[in-house]
């Protein structure tokens, strides 16, 4: 068609014509122009590609202001960002510098750093050997709020690793960064693994340290350098701040949460019915990332040295004097012990999880470990047996009310519910005996749950229980085993008149 120019297209389909046997006239017939063109292009070649040009000259808006003010100040402060660079020029030349430009300030800012700005640390990658080293380190699910019957779970997750191999270990750590929290995970890990690496590295675990005093801080390090020494492994730390240096765990640390992520979407809640389920979940999904490195773990395994014969300590040590109100503080929590403890000194080994006592060498009970709430670091916090109390407490029933363990000693909402209600219908001494009484039919006959449901069920509808009736209801719930009933029959007067006479008559009786 005249006047018009020919596409490239075009072409290709004339020339694709002629290959295939046609003659010019029917091949630039078929491809949309005449016969002469087709002429030009078998005697000329293909013509060029046309290029509309497009004018790439735009007026940069920094350039009245780049050399005179920002290059200087990038002199003086090559770390400026570019934000910050950019609200400087709108604070001294107000309404002239938009912030649609503070995209052409970061690539003029990358392109100066680039020339001239100062010189960048460089990631030396290395290469690992099988056996030589393993990492510990903690970290959290960001974004993420794993709730335990609904209720928010706080907690951090230990993550131990294979340099070479890329085995991991995954734990839920329900307090903070702690020596006892990093003692009894890597003992874990090691055992799980079956064997021990060369070296054992972490980062500056400045967590476990802070807020401690120099002796507690040397006592925690030489604490930490037993357990390696203990395995056979030799205890190295990276640099503080220097994340990258601990890069075989810090990276995987990505890896692994995606992929608990992931897996939490598929499942579709973030809710579990118990810590074990939660860390079960977790297994789950570290030991697929484990299987995808078998092989390079069985290559690791014959390098690993033999673990030790048994665990070295994973607990922290204090000791603890019994009050004479049942009671011992633990890192700013009071726990109750039965009374049979009063005045005696106690060594408490402080798990992650759990406190256990001892007497001397005896072990005389475990409690459950109490947290303390980050954010009421001040406040005391208490941990109340009502069982460690209550055989006290039946002697003198009057001292529960002005208790100041009072709320704590009732186990839970019901028990409070309870108390309130015998309170305002009861007078003082026969409310303070009813409670005490009910907390100790809770304890000897192991019927906490029934017992309060039912006591509450019948203040409810207006009905005051008695303490025999409820000792009648409630006893067949007991785990104690049951007095055997014992049948006496009395003998009648006449048979003592009659052995007495018998006496008499065989000169036995004066």
């Amino acid at each position: 068609m005249s006047g018009q120019r020919i596409t490239h297209q075009q072409v290709k389909v004339y020339m694709t014509l002629r290959k295939a046997g046609l003659n010019q006239v029917i091949a630039s017939a078929k491809a949309g122009f005449s016969e002469r063109t087709a002429r030009n292009i078998e005697r000329r070649g293909l013509p060029q590609k046309q290029y509309k040009k497009v004018s790439k000259r735009i007026n940069d808006p920094l350039d009245k202001v780049w050399e005179p003010i920002i290059v200087p100040l990038l002199e003086q402060i090559p770390h400026l960002t570019s934000l910050t660079l950019l609200e400087y020029l709108q604070d001294h030349h107000p309404g002239e510098y938009p912030d649609s430009i503070l995209r052409t300030m970061q690539r003029r800012v990358s392109k100066w750093q680039a020339l001239h700005g100062p010189e960048k640390e460089i990631v030396f990658r290395q290469l690992h050997e099988p056996g030589h080293q393993c990492l510990s380190d903690f970290t959290v699910l960001k974004g993420i709020n794993i709730t335990i019957k609904g209720q928010v779970f706080q907690h951090i997750l230990y993550h131990f690793r294979l340099a070479y191999s890329n085995w991991s270990f995954m734990k839920i750590i329900q307090g903070g960064e702690s020596f006892t929290a990093l003692s009894q995970s890597l003992q874990d890990a090691l055992w799980k693994l079956g064997g021990c690496p060369r070296e054992h590295r972490t980062d500056s675990l400045s967590a476990a340290f802070k807020n401690l005093y120099s002796n507690s801080e040397e006592d925690i390090t030489k604490s930490y350098e037993a357990i390696c020494t203990h395995y056979g492994m030799i205890a190295t730390r990276n640099n503080r701040g220097k994340g990258h240096e601990n890069g075989s765990v810090e990276a995987a640390h990505g890896h692994l949460k995606r992929r608990l992520e992931q897996a939490l979407l598929l499942r579709g809640s973030y809710d579990f019915k118990s810590v074990e389920e939660y860390q079960d979940f977790i297994d789950v999904i570290v030991q697929k990332h484990n299987n995808r490195h078998e092989a390079q773990l069985n290559i690791e395994r014959p390098h690993l040295q033999l673990l030790p014969k048994k665990r070295t300590i994973d607990f922290t040590e204090i000791s603890a004097r019994v009050t004479t109100s049942s009671t011992i503080s633990v890192q700013k929590v009071m726990y109750t012990v039965p009374s049979r403890l009063i005045g005696h000194q106690l060594k408490i080994h402080i798990y992650d999880s759990h406190l256990a006592c001892y007497l001397g060498a005896d072990h005389v009970l475990n409690l459950a470990k109490v947290r303390v709430d980050k954010n009421k670091k001040w406040q005391r916090s208490r941990c109340i047996n009502y069982r460690h109390l209550v055989n006290s407490l039946i002697k003198k029933p009057g001292a529960f009310r002005g208790s100041i363990l009072r709320d704590d000693i009732l186990p839970n909402e019901t028990y409070k519910n309870i108390w309130n209600l015998i309170n305002q219908h009861c007078k003082q001494k026969h409310a303070n005996k009813l409670m005490v009484g009910i907390l100790k039919l809770a304890a000897d006959y192991d019927c906490e749950l029934a017992l309060g449901e039912f006591v509450l069920s019948s203040l409810s509808k207006g009905q005051i229980p008695s303490l025999s009736l409820l000792q009648i209801r409630f006893q067949s719930c007991s785990n104690k085993p049951l007095l055997p009933s014992i049948g006496v029959t009395q003998h009648s007067l006449q048979t003592y008149d009659h052995l007495l006479s018998v006496f008499a008559v065989g000169g036995y009786y004066e």
